[in-house]
């Protein structure tokens, strides 16, 4: 399997230097040549375990790896640092099925892809003689960020440096970037929203006066954001795992379709359930959820991407992106894999804010469907699903259940549904509380969430109570236009 960029400088590019590298050198973001299909039956997926199913997808994939190389990081990645030993359990409730995707470390489903992420990264970079330091530049909307710094953390001949909206996180999210105790992890807020971090990140990705300075200086970066393509990967397996739990449960016969649903901000983990169902996994519709900032939910109806809008602050803020990079791997997709064509609409995007694909093109939009919840919706949804099912879902996961619902309700489609849990209540328990009618007040969002533990008896995570104790480093603020200068002052290079 080699990789190519969607913006064409870039093809036949082994699987461990694309993983290392994270962006081509032309901006664009790595594909496949072409995409595996599954070899085993879909029978068997009940009977594999997370890691053993992880083996079977990631070696499709990533086939520079030995064997023994890649067993070694899916077994690194997937193991007691998880609370649940299925990796990402089930949840069956009345009319469709949760898959939980936070029982990592940060209690967010960027665990999954950001566990392994740093041993493919140190593992590619000795099959490829690097010697260089390792410096893994992320913007993050509230949970990327954490998991990197988590999965980075103390890692040798590495450093990770995030850089998050100053008012785009929850409180529990930014105390999770502040109280990291590995030293060679930074948390930088930005005077701006999530769009300004990445794109301050892709720009300095960009700047080749910046590469060959710390070339000089025997450091190499790279990006743990979604972008990477040793993050995309992983996150394809579990909806293969999930499918399979799902047959083993009884709630579906081998072969019949689902439905995924998917809250989604910056496209990443959608677009892994589109590889999933080009890989053969039976799925009927990928339906695309966003909150009151639904870029792609326009997009999906009418194949114009326009950035040029309000930006809101949301309490569902991974999902608060009006630029939303994966969406390029589709659209290289669309566009029949013409790198032209696809670099012609990413330079409109970034000339006049917004591109638009040809009717032939937007026919290969049928696969996906779209909808969004505004914030009396989510808050809504939460209590709905806990009173018929006492069952406890976050806002990101509010926001896919209630776009499902309202399309059950247009379509009247009842194929079984798998619904992308992204995270645990407990990371927004303001939002939560406020859902289940408790009292905010003047209290900090752990007094609340044992509010909300006495309320419906729904255990509070381990790491939230380590989190709890832990005390923040001092909050960084600075402009979009330091982060360069930041990242060098972090480097100590003059």
């Amino acid at each position: 399997m080699e990789y190519r960029s969607t913006r064409g400088l870039e093809s036949k590019v082994e699987s461990s230097r694309a993983i290392v590298q994270g962006l081509s050198k032309d901006g664009g973001l790595f594909v496949p040549e072409t995409m595996p299909t599954m070899d085993f039956s879909l029978e068997e997926l009940k009977d594999f375990s997370y890691r053993e199913l992880a083996y079977k997808i990631m070696s499709k994939f990533f086939t520079d790896f030995t064997e023994e190389e890649l067993k070694y990081c899916i077994d690194k990645a997937y193991d007691k640092k998880f609370d649940n030993e299925k990796i990402a359990p089930i949840r069956e409730c009345k009319d469709c099925t949760y898959l939980e995707l936070y029982h990592g470390p940060t209690m967010a489903f960027k665990d999954m892809a950001l566990s392994i992420l740093p041993y493919l990264m140190t593992t590619a970079a000795k099959k490829l003689k690097i010697n260089k330091e390792l410096v893994i530049l992320t913007a993050t909307s509230g949970d990327t960020g954490k998991a990197a710094m988590e999965g980075f953390g103390s890692v040798d001949g590495t450093k990770v440096i995030v850089f998050y909206p100053k008012d785009g996180v929850s409180p529990f999210q930014e105390k999770q970037m502040l109280t990291t105790e590995h030293k060679n992890t930074y948390a930088i807020a930005i005077d701006g929203n999530f769009d300004n971090a990445q794109s301050g990140v892709k720009e300095i990705f960009g700047d080749e006066k910046l590469k060959e300075l710390l070339d000089v200086k025997d450091i190499m970066l790279s990006s743990a954001n979604s972008i990477n393509i040793g993050r995309l990967v992983p996150q394809v397996v579990y909806y293969f795992y999930g499918y399979g739990q799902m047959v083993k449960s009884g709630s579906l016969k081998v072969g019949e379709k689902i439905n995924i649903v998917v809250p989604t901000g910056n496209f990443g983990n959608i677009l892994a359930a589109y590889y999933a169902k080009t890989m053969g996994l039976p799925v009927n519709n990928l339906i695309c959820a966003s909150n009151k900032n639904k870029v792609l939910v326009d997009f999906f109806s009418s194949g114009i991407y326009d950035r040029n809008r309000d930006f809101y602050v949301t309490s569902s803020p991974s999902m608060d992106i009006l630029i939303s990079s994966n969406l390029e791997r589709l659209v290289y997709e669309f566009c029949s894999r013409n790198s032209d064509r696809c670099k012609a609409l990413m330079n409109d995007l970034s000339e006049k804010g917004q591109y638009k694909i040809t009717s032939d093109e937007e026919v290969l939009l049928n696969d996906f469907k779209g909808d969004y919840c505004n914030e009396e919706e989510t808050l809504e949804e939460i209590r709905r699903v806990y009173d018929e099912n006492g069952y406890l879902i976050d806002p990101h996961t509010a926001v896919a259940s209630g776009v499902y619902k309202k399309y059950r309700g247009l379509n009247n489609d009842d194929t079984k549904t798998l619904i992308s849990s992204t995270a645990s209540p407990y990371k927004f328990s303001y939002t939560v509380a406020r859902a289940l009618g408790i009292e905010e007040g003047e209290k900090d969002p752990f007094e609340i969430s044992y509010e909300i533990m006495d309320k419906t008896k729904m255990e509070i995570p381990e790491v939230f109570k380590i989190v709890e104790k832990l005390k923040e480093k001092k909050k960084v603020i600075i402009s979009v236009a330091d982060m360069k200068k930041t990242i060098l002052d972090i480097l100590d290079i003059k």
